[in-house]
């Protein structure tokens, strides 16, 4: 993903491991839209790729969603997949072209991408990083140093996040 250092105070970021074929990581998204909403640019959101094996088109995916930040859609682009994943599931890497088509972006140079593997070495770059972290399953978010586990459930995750970001974004203001 991109960085985004700057010489404003920079905004405390959430990053977000996720595996774009992952029913729990489709449920995370309404706790994303509502941490967007509560904070604005006051909080970073980065999405981290986390593919799992036993999501057998996940990789493919995650290569298509660097290929959707290259074009300027890259949240729009994994949202799509992810309120889509029974269906990225049954019909594999043409799907990933066809929303990408849905969206207006370029879907030759999606199916060019996933054949010459442009974007491969950041996905393997994030998987990496996610298990020297600890990441073991999705969806997994870090914030402030902390990893929080969203993979067995969701339940009060919203809570504790919005609980470090405002910790972070206090100790901003001093």
């Amino acid at each position: 993903m991109s960085d985004s250092s700057s010489d404003r105070s920079a905004a405390p970021v959430l990053e977000l491991w996720c595996d774009l074929q992952c029913p729990d990581c489709r449920t995370a998204l309404d706790d994303l839209h509502a941490l967007r909403a509560r904070y604005g640019d006051r909080l970073e959101l980065r999405l981290r790729h986390f593919p799992l094996e036993k999501n057998k088109h996940a990789f493919a995916a995650a290569q298509a969603a660097e290929e959707a930040w290259e074009q300027g859609r890259g949240w729009a682009y994994a949202e799509a997949l992810l309120g889509r994943v029974e269906e990225l599931a049954r019909e594999g890497e043409p799907f990933l072209v066809e929303v990408a088509r849905e969206l207006g972006l370029d879907a030759e140079e999606f199916d060019t991408a996933l054949i010459d593997g442009r974007h491969i070495l950041i996905v393997d770059a994030d998987q990496a990083e996610g298990k020297a972290i600890g990441v073991t399953g999705t969806p997994t978010y870090v914030i402030g140093g902390e990893r929080l586990d969203g993979g067995k459930s969701q339940e009060g995750l919203r809570e504790r996040i919005e609980e470090i970001a405002d910790r972070l974004l206090a100790g901003q203001e001093r």
